[in-house]
This record gives C-alpha cells, structure tokens and sequence, in this order.
C-alpha cells in the first residue's frame, strides 16, 4: 500500500475513528484502526457494536491495506508538521508515515482479523435530513439518558421517524426530554433505540462533519448514518421504549413565566449552596408574585433568591434536584420558557415560550 494525502484530512478521519475503537485486551484488533485503499482511502474503526467508515481523499500509487493502534496513529499524525504525508507498508507489513524531514515506522496488527460490522443489505428504510437538525435533536435529550444499562430502554436515545417530524426522547425515570424536528419521511420508517454510548458517539461524529445534508436510515438491528464522505453504523436495542405521552400532564395547578437567563443564575448561585445532595427548593406563591429558590449546606451556608416572574395558580413549595432541573436550559431555544407544576409530589413540566419543538419533564424529590 502506498497513499499520499493531505495531513488535515488523515488526521480528522482517524480523530473520527479512535472514538469508536474497542478497548477489549481479548481482541486487540478492535484497537486499531483499518486504512483500507483499493477504488477509495477508507480509514474504518469498530467495537463490535459501532462502526464508523471515513473516506480520505488521496492519490493512492498502490493498493492494500493496513490496521495499526489508533493511539499511535493518532499520536504520530498530529506531531507532523507538514501539510501532506505519505503513508505505505513495508516489506514487514508494517506502516511507515513519511513527510517533510520525518520518518515513523508503526508495528502493524494483520488486518484479516479486523471485523466487519455490518453488510449494506439495500433494504433499509430512511430518511434524508439536515446534519445539524438532527445533532440538535439528539443533543437535545441525551443527557436525560441513564448511564446504566440494567434497563436497555432507559438507557438508550430513541429515536421515531415518522411522517414529516423525527421524534428524539430520552429519560431516566427521574426525567424526560423530548425533541421534534422537521425532516420526518413521506411514511413511517420505525421507531429505534440507540445504546447510550453509541449515541455520544454518533454526536461527536456529527459535530464534526461539514456536510448539509445526512442519511438516517434504520432496520430491525442497526441505525445507519451516512454522510458524503462518512458512514456510522450502530446496534440498536431490541426493547420498547415507555409510553411517556401518558405521564406529561395536560394541566397544572400552578404555572410560572420567565426569563430563562434568570433562572440559569438562579441555579447557578443556589449549586454553590446545595451540597452533596444538589437540591433546590422552589416557593411559587401567586398572590404574593413570589418566585424564589432556596438551597442550604451545614457546610457552605444558604442562599434564598427572587426572580420576577409571570405565575398563576395555587401556591407551592417543592424541591427538584439542581441539575436535572437546570441540564434542560441550554435545549431550549427561546430566551423566556414556563414551568408547569401539577402539584406537590407531582412531575413539573418545562418548555420555552415560543419553542413548541421541546418539552422537559422533571419529577421532585421527596423532603
């Protein structure tokens, strides 16, 4: 094999790619990364159950194939200075980085090893949709995702494409976020689940393409995800994701108008004060147009702040942890959102003004 290319290029495809390798010590090949030339330069990485393939443009003089630790390559391209590199095997197989004044040999792992994760069977469904609409979208939810997989379905991204709209949802239990996007198919393609790791990788990936338009498409075990130039392909979960429209209440008790600046600082300030448990009391008293948090450590002190604010309904005392309360802000798209709450004990629902795109359930902590 011998390929000369831009360093720029090389070097974002592997970044790309190193984010998806395995870390298993059983199967060292999941640690590499493949770069393939034969009709293209393809630089792959999988884990078993993600895969990514990035197409670099090259001038390939002769063909072949090469797998080599990602760290390493990673490592070594961007100590280069130079705009191209050349990179070819040697009589031993392995790969040798040439450029302006420099010389890297890397030890090569044989690549018949390397896996491939899925076939490109034509029978796939999808949709073609705006890049940075659907990164909004998964960006939007991910974070309301359990960490842990002991319930699949809660710790996974779903995702619904229906006609006109993609649907992006995600909760713990202790909250829900929901996100719609214009984009959807002229039919229904299907509803899937995406591993919570798969999906934060899927947005690093996202995030760092310059291309307008992708390429969702989804059978029963994988999501694909195409672009110009790249191709992320993931295992989905085979489960149901929980019937949330039913838990969102249709009316409130109580409901607040304001800034969402405010209440960020809000928060802010009463994260100081909260210590280890992070919770926040919030005191609505319509009447009075009292809207004020309060938080107290024995070991920092305690705050009580007043923001203005447009509220209505019964009067309420109620204690939410900071951070589920306060990770939904920077989803919302307008500058004023309205908190609804159904009472004490009750879930809280969040959503921006003029954002009908979004909507945040919260539940409160019992005190």
């Amino acid at each position: 094999m011998k390929i000369s290319t831009r360093k720029e290029s090389i070097v974002q495809a592997v970044l790309l790619s190193e984010r998806v390798t395995g870390k298993k010590e059983s199967l060292p090949i999941l640690s590499c990364i493949l770069i393939d030339a034969q009709e293209n330069v393809v630089v792959r990485a999988t884990n078993l159950e993600s895969g990514v393939d990035v197409r670099v443009p090259a001038e390939i003089e002769e063909k072949g194939r090469v797998a080599v630790m990602a760290s390493v390559l990673s490592q070594t391209l961007r100590s280069i200075n130079s705009d191209t590199v050349t990179l070819k095997t040697n009589d031993d197989g392995n790969l040798v980085i040439e450029s302006r004044g420099t010389k890297t040999v890397i030890k090569a792992i044989p690549h018949d090893e390397f896996p491939t994760l899925s076939r490109d069977t034509g029978e796939k469904k999808g949709v073609t949709v705006l890049r940075d609409r659907f990164l909004r979208g998964l960006q939007a939810v991910i974070y309301a995702a359990s960490p842990s997989m002991i319930r699949p379905e809660l710790g996974s991204v779903y995702v619904s494409i229906k006609q006109g709209v993609i649907v992006c949802a995600a909760t713990d239990s202790f909250r829900l976020a929901e996100k719609t996007i214009p984009g959807g198919s002229r039919e229904e393609v299907g509803d899937i689940l995406i591993p919570l790791k798969h999906a934060l990788e899927l947005v690093h990936i996202l995030e760092r393409l310059n291309t307008e338009n992708i390429e969702v498409l989804v059978e029963e075990t994988d999501l694909d995800v195409r672009s110009d130039s790249t191709r992320f392909i993931s295992r989905v979960v085979d489960g149901t994701f929980p019937n949330y429209k039913e838990i969102i209440p249709k009316k409130f008790t109580t409901e607040a108008t304001l800034l969402k600046s405010d209440l960020s600082e809000m928060l802010r300030k009463a994260r100081i004060f909260s210590g280890n448990d992070q919770h926040v009391g919030l005191h609505v008293y319509p009447g009075r147009k009292i809207f004020s948090a309060t938080a107290r450590s024995n070991d920092v002190g305690e705050m009580s702040d007043s923001i203005d604010a447009a509220i209505q309904g019964e009067d309420i005392d109620i204690n939410f942890h900071i951070g589920y309360l306060g990770e939904c802000l920077s989803s919302i798209e307008s500058d004023s959102i309205t908190l609804g709450f159904g009472g004490i004990g009750r879930p809280m629902v969040v959503r921006g003004v003029s954002d009908a795109t979004f909507t945040y359930l919260v539940m409160p902590l019992n005190r």
